[in-house]
């Protein structure tokens, strides 16, 4: 047996342990997909709670199973990131799901309920919905445990296709069908440039290993600098990235996806995709310059081009967002500004920035769910309500909905003490740290900017009064989606108790291991 396959053969078990959490979120899935197509209608009523309970049964194994010691063992680039992550995904996740039930299938069920039509398996989708989901998040929790670049495609697809068919089945109208096939063929475009990217970093360095390929970009740096082939690679697998971070040059089709989404869906995708794409970024950045010490060298004309998508992303985001009408295409443009907000982090670097980029994942994925949220509790004539407008004088008609709405807009303004506050501060901090000054004043000004547009969803249910319009809007009929907002704007109130526990744990998750793979490698070889 020769060393390589030695090595490899000692690392599976390790390995295996590690990916018991995501082996519980798959049978979830399959579990939500069977019960979705069954004759009993009580049986359908609990797919969305076998997702809750998978979602549950994910966090409390990932506890169990990823110490720091098996982490290490499994030789992963950043042994706790996928702790962090798996954590993040499970709980974001379960109120993506409690926010999307009764919005499914619910003209089908109502039939079936009243008589007025036969149950056919071929109409419903509720059990391929929630199973999309649950693979969705389970590509995300994958992506930590990527040791080389085929491990880390294949975990990025996983987290990207189920979003495309969430999309059109999410809410079953013409609109969302066209934002669908605008999602899948931009999405099979940007693929296609990561994948090249991936090929031209294989051509530079003759290997698919992460720890392997670090060395050799080493060993370049040391004889004269990274290869063209290798920045060229790098390159277009950040333009690849970024549609997943809605970031620009990819960002153009969020508003319109967003806006023909339906409201959980819109949600999803403007969370899920954000975790995928800056996780693969950390752990490409990390093989091509990072080091363990916390030096910031990656290749300058990558650092320059991530500076300008980074300044770009959040002007451009923020400017699209003042002049909408539409509150979903609104939020869409503030998706897109809050990718720009976290590219700062990453230019920021290891130790000081990237702990700061995943507290922010984490302050904007449970202020975005309280905004969106929201919206899913809400309807106006049978219909989603999509226009600022029709939350004018919401306090009256639901006035739990328009707390959570406000209290989310505030923490995604960054008010303090709400969650949003501290998770900007952050970024700030390790603007100013690395020396990236100019960026933090860019960053300044573009969240004062955002402030005006968050305070029309403060403003528009508390201060403005009901109008004609408004009169048909009303509560869904599931409690569910409410509760799910107040309980993400419960948590842009407390979670700021335990912030520096939260900022030690993202810290944590922010630690490489990249510079001592060579090493344990060797020492596995021999």
């Amino acid at each position: 047996m020769t060393p390589a396959i030695l090595a490899a053969t000692t690392n599976l078990g390790p390995k295996f342990m590690l990916i018991v959490p995501e082996a519980v979120l798959f049978v979830g899935a399959v579990l939500c997909a069977v019960m979705g197509l069954s004759h009993v209608r009580a049986f359908r009523a609990l797919v969305p709670w076998v997702a809750v309970v998978a979602l549950i049964a994910t966090f409390a194994t990932m506890l169990k199973v990823w110490t720091p010691e098996a982490a290490t063992a499994a030789q992963l680039p950043m042994p706790m990131l996928g702790k962090y992550i798996i954590a993040l995904l499970c709980v974001v996740g379960v109120g993506h799901v409690l926010a999307s039930i009764g919005s499914v299938d619910r003209a089908v069920e109502r039939q079936v309920a009243s008589g007025t039509g036969a149950f056919d398996p071929v109409r419903v989708i509720q059990g391929e919905f929630y199973a999309f989901i649950l693979l969705s998040l389970c590509g995300g929790m994958l992506l930590c445990h990527a040791t080389d670049l085929v491990w880390l495609f294949l975990a990025f697809e996983l987290c990207s296709l189920p979003t495309y068919v969430l999309v059109a089945i999410g809410r079953g109208a013409d609109r969302s069908m066209e934002a669908a096939i605008k999602y899948f063929f931009l999405g099979a475009m940007s693929t296609a440039t990561l994948l090249l990217g991936f090929a031209f970093l294989y051509g530079a360095t003759g290997t698919l290993e992460l720890s392997a390929m670090r060395e050799s970009f080493q060993m370049q740096a040391q004889t004269g600098g990274i290869g063209s082939v290798a920045i060229v690679g790098m390159l277009l697998a950040v333009i690849g990235i970024c549609f997943k971070l809605a970031a620009v040059p990819m960002h153009f089709y969020a508003p319109d996806v967003y806006e023909g989404a339906s409201s959980p869906v819109a949600a999803f995708i403007s969370f899920v995709p954000k975790v995928q794409g800056f996780v693969t970024l950390i752990v490409l950045l990390g093989t091509v310059g990072w080091s363990a010490n916390g030096d910031s060298s990656i290749p300058p004309v990558i650092a320059a081009v991530l500076w300008m998508i980074a300044v770009l992303t959040m002007t451009l985001g923020n400017i699209g967002a003042l002049l909408q009408r539409s509150a979903k295409r609104m939020l869409a443009y503030s998706s897109i500004a809050n990718s720009g907000y976290m590219l700062v982090g990453i230019l920021a670097g290891p130790t000081i920035g990237i702990d700061a980029t995943l507290l922010y994942l984490l302050t904007y994925g449970v202020a975005n769910l309280a905004t969106f949220g929201s919206l899913a509790a809400i309807e106006r004539n049978g219909h989603e309500v999509d226009s600022i407008d029709d939350l004018a004088g919401l306090r009256v008609r639901a006035p739990m909905v328009a707390a959570a709405l406000a209290i989310g807009a505030l923490s995604l303004t960054g008010i303090p003490p709400l969650l949003g506050f501290w998770g900007k501060l952050d970024l700030f901090v390790a603007s100013a740290e690395s020396h990236q000054r100019t960026l933090l004043v860019i960053m300044a000004l573009n969240s004062g900017v955002a402030a005006f547009y968050y305070l029309r969803l403060v403003a528009m249910p508390f201060v403005q009064e009901a109008t004609p319009r408004t009169q048909g809007v009303s509560p869904v009929p599931s409690v569910w989606p409410r509760l799910s907002a107040l309980i993400f704007a419960a948590g842009c109130i407390a979670l700021p108790f335990f912030a520096n526990q939260l900022k030690g744990e993202a810290a944590a998750a922010a630690r490489t291991d990249l510079d001592k793979q060579a090493t344990v490698a060797q020492s596995v070889e021999k």
